[in-house]
């Protein structure tokens, strides 16, 4: 007995285009399998077997489509003839039917149907082979849409996230460029939408029954961001490491690059253009810890690169009125203050009752989050009028730290008084127009070059270090700081 396979196409959408052939092969056959009942048509098919379970328990649709592909089989070989039915033309898009045409264990039958595209063309309003239209499926749009400037009709747009990875794609986009949503063709729900690219993926939810259609793209796309967004889902997909991931366990990770950046950019030699490769690479290793928080989060539902994208774009431009809108701003300071006089007011629109230090980290490096927090309090008139007050406080403070220490204060005494003193001397940096940090760091890595120094020099004259007398080894440090 020949295993058959007879495949169906449930059309478009409208009941009006489901062909005579396909309502005769469901009353016929009595084995039936239907990929998806979620299509306006699926109902045509009451008693058929549904493979939507499929999608929310397997990782990838190659996963999906290959064990349809061994089910369908598996059947037809046991009852003789099954029905496989699809939304759409089976002929289109249609990757679990391309794999059982390749099966050489069944007989495979393809009733043609009507496909999404005829709908298409006609609420355009265009002859696709007079305009040149290429058909582009959303999920490969980066590589496939690589070189090219349209007419452009892209498939397989079934979700938000899918919209946000074509806009993303085009890094060269305007915003401006026309697109045009094609959304339940045929349904009394249609909506041919006309929006721009930046707007693309707000205008509907998109779901199976979408279409884009790209008049002409301003140049041609480049897809490396997009490549790495499919990389990051594959990974959590299908690594065992990545798939754990949470936002939580990959704080150290985040903070781990963020100072492998900061090495990277010290690093830099303007007359070494070989020594951007660290750089390229940190920060590449940094995108991915946003890139990866991104990807878990899209998969949780809550929100996707896209969203993080445009959120700091629409931040900088509110935050550049100079730029953007009618502000003047002849100067650095000038900037810094239209900025902070912005950021002040979306805080206290979001928050009437917000705190002057709304929004400072307070997980950040201790001498940058005592920085910001004594800026914030300056801003608003609370602060020396010159260093004179910073260096008085400074004298002030250690004299209060001395006298716990020869009290023998409790350790939580001294370690408050400790922590005054450390702030007084940030601020003084901030008086005199320092980073605190950046001071630190510099003076640490001084004291580091010296101390190997001493010991290269204690190693010339054979010198035990741990064991050698305090004032032998200030002597080496004198030594070693007049060279």
């Amino acid at each position: 007995m020949t295993a058959r396979v007879v495949i169906v196409g449930l059309g478009p959408g409208p009941r009006n285009t489901v062909t005579q052939a396909t309502l005769e092969a469901i009353e016929r056959i009595d084995v039936q399998f239907v990929r998806t009942k979620r299509h306006p048509t699926a109902d045509l098919m009451p008693r058929a077997t549904s493979f939507d379970s499929l999608y929310d328990t397997l990782p990838t649709f190659e996963d999906v489509y290959r064990a349809i592909t061994e089910a369908v089989v598996t059947a037809a070989l046991e009852c003789g003839e099954v029905l496989y039915a699809v939304p759409g033309s089976p002929l289109i898009l249609e990757s679990s039917v391309a794999q059982l045409r390749a099966d050489s264990r069944v007989e495979v039958q393809v009733l043609p149907a009507l496909s999404f595209l005829d709908l298409a063309w006609e609420a355009l309003g265009i002859d696709p082979v007079n305009a040149g239209v290429r058909l582009i499926d959303g999920h490969r749009f980066a590589l496939e849409a690589s070189g090219e400037r349209g007419p452009l009709l892209v498939a397989q747009v079934h979700a938000d996230w899918v919209l946000s990875d074509v806009k993303l794609s085009h890094e060269s986009a305007n915003g401006n460029e026309p697109v045009v949503l094609l959304h339940h063709l045929g349904l009394p729900d249609q909506r041919v939408e006309h929006t721009t690219w930046q707007e693309l993926d707000r205008v509907l939810p998109a779901d199976h029954l979408t279409t884009l259609y790209i008049a002409q793209m301003a140049e041609p796309v480049a897809g490396e961001l997009a490549r790495l967004h499919q990389l990051a889902r594959t990974l959590r997909e299908q690594c065992p490491w990545d798939r754990e991931q949470t936002h939580d366990s990959l704080i150290k990770h985040l903070i781990e690059e963020t100072y492998e950046v900061v090495d990277a950019i010290e690093a830099l030699d303007a007359n070494d253009p070989a020594s951007d490769e660290a750089l390229i690479e940190e920060l590449g290793d940094l995108l991915y810890q946003v890139e990866f928080h991104a990807t878990i989060a899209e998969q949780q539902g809550r929100f996707s690169l896209a969203d993080v994208a445009r959120s700091i774009h629409d931040k900088l431009v509110r935050r550049h009125p100079h730029v953007f809108g009618n502000v003047v701003a002849n100067s650095a300071s000038d900037v810094v203050q239209t900025w902070d006089e912005v950021k002040r007011a979306e805080k206290k629109s979001v928050d009437s009752a917000a705190s002057t230090f709304t929004g400072v980290a307070k997980s950040g490096p201790s001498l940058q989050y005592a920085t910001k927090i004594q800026k914030r309090a300056a801003d608003v008139g609370f602060d020396w009028p010159n260093s004179d007050g910073a260096f008085e406080k400074i004298i002030e403070e250690s004299a209060e730290i001395r006298q716990a220490v020869a009290l023998n204060s409790d350790p939580d005494t001294i370690r408050m008084e400790l922590g005054d003193l450390l702030f007084s001397v940030v601020n003084l940096s901030r008086h005199l127009g320092h980073d605190a940090e950046q001071a630190l760091r510099g003076a640490s890595e001084k004291f580091r070059h010296r101390f190997e120094q001493v010991e290269q020099l204690a190693l010339s004259r054979d010198i035990d270090l741990a064991n050698a007398p305090l004032e032998q080894l200030d002597a080496l440090w004198d030594e070693v700081k007049k060279q």
